[in-house]
């Protein structure tokens, strides 16, 4: 039987990922009708079809995770399913993060309008910018592969040898792990400056543009502007959903060291579903195309519930 605080946790973990499902699974799916019907894809929805994917692979690797966690035998006896779990949620929030940092750089390069030389360069190969950003960040996959396997030999090591003398064992091993989260941590460097750069330059062209068209006794509300908004609102959000991500990894990571058998130290892993979840419907808020098809589709379904109800009270 489980207790009351992991039945909470689980109903808790199963609720945030059929959100996030929702949202991915809608993204992949209106993106790869599109592709298949139109024989070509554009770049952009490009990238929202395998952020959707990496998504979609993570939430499932966090479910399973929150499931092994509270029906799980002891940590030690399930050591290779654990092992495999942090490999497989480190490699899907690699490629989540990336590829959100890429749509960021993509509505700076096609939206902002700077003339500066090197600026014009990155904008006319759009493209291959940010796929040449993707293969860069391989090397940051690789790094992490190599602390994680570091850190996953120390938990090896604690559980195997004294599971009694868990708390002395990391008490002994405290700078390892301190400099190992450290380590991990720096991963996430390069794609918060990179999507903050963005978000500056887009509001910095906005300001520029705006104030050209009042020299000029231009309407402000013209598409180049709202583009402007727009792209600031998506990148904001994705800066916004990624801190609470990202805080909530190492709150996780240093509870499970200060208070590594506290039952509620799990509940703060809920947060990380936040940004994997929230930020697919800020997505489909933000484009057009997607915020259409699912005005359809809620359109659809509720005529198609009024139509039921009907027939049912005939």
């Amino acid at each position: 039987m489980l207790a009351g605080l992991d039945k909470i946790f689980l109903t808790l973990s199963t609720a945030e990922f059929i959100i996030g499902m929702s949202g991915n699974v809608f993204v992949g799916l209106v993106n790869c009708s599109e592709w298949i019907k139109n024989q070509k894809i554009s770049f952009v929805d490009f990238i929202l079809t395998c952020l959707a994917l990496s998504r979609i692979t993570q939430l499932l690797v966090s479910l399973w995770q929150s499931f092994v966690m509270t029906l799980s035998p002891p940590f030690y006896s399930t050591w290779k399913s654990a092992k495999l779990i942090t490999l497989l949620w480190r490699i899907t929030n690699h490629w989540t993060t990336w590829f959100t940092t890429c749509l960021s750089i993509f509505y700076l390069l096609k939206i902002a309008h700077f003339s500066h030389s090197f600026f014009l360069w990155l904008k006319w190969r759009t493209n291959r910018v940010v796929l040449a950003i993707l293969v860069l960040s391989l090397p940051f996959l690789l790094f992490d592969f190599l602390v994680l396997e570091s850190l996953n030999d120390f938990f090896l090591n604690v559980y195997v040898m004294d599971e009694s003398n868990l708390t002395l064992h990391i008490n002994d091993s405290k700078t390892l792990y301190i400099k190992t989260l450290i380590l991990l941590s720096f991963s996430y460097t390069i794609p918060i400056v990179l999507s903050l750069t963005s978000l500056v330059l887009l509001f910095l062209s906005l300001v520029r543009h705006i104030r050209n068209l009042q020299l000029n006794v231009m309407d402000s509300r013209d598409p180049s502007t709202q583009a402007h908004k727009g792209a600031i609102k998506m990148v904001m959000s994705f800066l916004l959903l990624f801190t609470v991500h990202f805080f909530s990894i190492q709150l996780t990571n240093w509870m499970l060291l200060i208070f590594w058998n506290n039952k509620f130290t799990k509940f703060i892993m809920l947060a990380i579903y936040v940004f994997p979840s929230g930020h697919s419907l800020i997505l489909i808020l933000g484009n057009s195309k997607l915020r259409q098809t699912a005005l359809k589709v809620l359109r659809h379904l509720k005529s198609t519930l009024k139509r039921e109800k009907t027939v049912s009270s005939l």
